[in-house]
């Protein structure tokens, strides 16, 4: 069905930019809601949620080489049951593809062209995506690799810049109520380490798989850096501000100011998530029509790619009327719906098959 390759670095640019792109502006906000001046603490709990649903989806594609998800659902649930769990995955990706459109439309309304209708926002964008997974996966593999060092080291630029504003004594106290609220602010960032499990969509397609596990591990540990000094950055500036706000990260940017010469980067934020969003989009929806096309055993994607991008495009309007519906979801549904999704069904998948090698039939 897929007759590109990528290789693991590519795979590990996709996941950066798959994860970064939205968790870089939204996320700080919400974590700070928990875990106040302990949110740097945060990403590194929910780190483990990354490492261990890597451990998963690696552990899944050696028992079951070459195979793909929904393949491996039939494998290890059987026929039927497997069809089942193929068809509630199809759906949950076909959702949060449509979620992520509409956080996107969301943000460029409200910090960029307020007056435009979101539809315009979101049937462009969708066409744009559209046209990339028609590409394949060799073309979000090299659209990947062209972003990624414009994000990575954008990002880091900004940061630079930002450390004469910085006022260290925001951090403090360390841990006053003690380690429970980081706890309870890592609910939030287990997602977006929990979207490690699209690996197991690409791993099949990696021209050197021998290096997927580094490669992966190594994009958890750069997720991980860029998360913590996000947190840091945002908390050094804007203090227990931060708690509430939208968009913190897009906020903290305004402070720059080099001898009332650079200033005003917050176009570039705006660019690098559009960057980010882009590449969010188009591998949730590539990953979308594969697993749609392998679920019903077609024998190619692309014909299913108009259609798809119809219902994901009613999707992002019917379950996400507005930013406020948005944010709860963030807040309540997702956190328990990625960790199912993402990590605790492929677990489960991973026993069972762990099961069925060590008990063998016996003869007669």
């Amino acid at each position: 069905m897929e007759k590109g390759k990528i290789s693991s670095l590519q795979m590990g640019m996709i996941m950066y930019l798959t994860i970064m792109s939205t968790a870089i502006l939204t996320v700080p906000g919400i974590t700070a809601k928990y875990a106040k001046q302990d949110l740097w603490l945060s990403p590194i709990w929910a780190s483990l949620v990354g490492f261990m649903t890597l451990f998963i989806v690696m552990r899944l594609s050696k028992n079951y080489p070459q195979q793909s998800f929904f393949q491996i659902c039939e494998h290890t649930a059987g026929l039927y049951i497997g069809k089942l769990v193929g068809f509630i995955y199809v759906c949950f990706l076909a959702y949060v593809t449509g979620q992520i459109i509409r956080s996107y439309a969301d943000f460029i309304l409200t910090v960029y062209l307020p007056q435009t209708p979101i539809s315009v926002i979101v049937i462009s964008m969708t066409v744009l995506a559209a046209l990339t997974v028609i590409g394949g996966l060799e073309v979000i593999g090299r659209v990947s690799q062209i972003f990624f060092p414009i994000f990575f080291f954008s990002i880091f630029i900004i940061i630079i810049l930002l450390i004469p504003k910085l006022n260290l004594s925001y951090l403090l106290p360390i841990m006053e109520d003690g380690i429970l609220p980081s706890l309870k602010g890592a609910i939030i960032p287990q997602i977006w380490f929990g979207e490690f499990f699209l690996i197991i969509f690409l791993f099949p397609f990696l021209s050197d798989q021998s290096k997927g596990r580094k490669w992966g591990m190594i994009t958890i540990f750069m997720v991980l850096f860029t998360f913590v000094t996000a947190n840091l950055i945002v908390l050094f500036i804007l203090g227990q501000n931060i708690a509430g706000t939208l968009y913190p990260f897009l906020k903290a940017t305004l402070f720059v100011n080099i001898g009332d010469f650079i200033e005003n980067m917050d176009p570039l934020i705006i660019a690098l998530w559009i960057l980010g969003s882009f590449v969010k989009i188009t591998v949730f929806y590539y990953v979308t029509a594969l697993g749609i096309g392998q679920w019903l055993n077609l024998t190619d994607y692309k014909p299913i790619v108009w259609p798809l991008g119809i219902l994901i495009v009613q999707l992002s309007f019917w379950s996400l009327p507005n930013l406020m519906v948005i944010n709860h979801h963030d807040e309540t549904v997702n956190p328990f719906l990625g960790l199912l999704m993402q990590t605790l069904i492929p677990l489960l998948l991973l026993g069972i098959s762990s099961i069925k090698k060590k008990v063998k039939p016996v003869k007669i």
